[in-house]
C-alpha cells in the first residue's frame, strides 16, 4: 500500500474554503490514514493562520477553529508527525546546492523528509511538484482542475 506524506499546501485548504479545497478533499477521502506530515507542516499551518488573520481574510476565532481542528484531526490519528532530522537537512543541502530548481528552503525539506522515509509527497504547489518530478519523481500535484492529477 502506497502511503504519503502532504505538504502544508496539501493541508490548510482542506481545512479552509480554498481554490484547491474539493481536490485535496477528496484526495483525503480516498486514502487510508494516517498520512504523513512533518513538525514543519505544524510551524508553516501557524504561519499561513497568523498571514490569514494579518490580511483580514479571517479573524482569530475563525483561525482558532481551524487550529483546533487540525490539532484534533492530529489527535485522531488522521496525520502522522515525523521529526525531521539532521539526515532531511543533509539531504536539502544537496538538493539545493544543485542549483537546478526553484525549491525553496521549507520545500525542500517537505521534500526531503518524503524522499527519505520512502513516501509519495502530495501537494498543491507547482513549484515544488516540478522540482520532486526532477529530484525525487514520487509526487502528486493535487490540481484545481478536476482530471489533472499529476502522478
Amino acid at each position: 500500500m502506497e502511503q504519503f506524506y502532504l505538504d502544508t499546501s496539501a493541508i490548510l485548504p482542506y481545512y479552509r474554503e480554498e481554490l484547491h479545497s474539493r481536490r485535496v478533499q477528496d484526495f483525503l477521502s480516498a486514502i487510508t490514514a494516517p498520512v504523513a506530515i512533518s513538525y514543519l507542516t505544524d510551524v508553516e499551518f501557524a504561519s499561513a493562520l497568523s498571514r490569514l488573520v494579518r490580511m483580514e481574510e479571517l479573524n482569530d476565532a475563525q483561525a482558532g477553529i481551524i487550529e483546533q481542528a487540525f490539532t484534533d484531526d492530529c489527535k485522531a490519528g488522521l496525520f502522522k508527525r515525523i521529526s525531521l532530522t539532521a539526515a532531511h537537512f543533509k539531504q536539502a543541502v544537496k538538493w539545493l546546492s544543485l542549483r537546478n530548481t526553484s525549491l525553496r528552503t521549507l520545500d525542500t525539506l517537505h521534500l526531503a523528509v518524503s524522499s527519505q522515509g520512502g513516501l509519495r509527497i502530495v501537494t498543491c504547489d507547482t513549484i515544488l511538484a516540478q522540482a520532486a518530478d526532477k529530484l525525487y519523481k514520487e509526487y502528486t500535484l493535487l490540481p484545481d482542475e478536476p482530471g489533472l492529477m499529476t502522478v
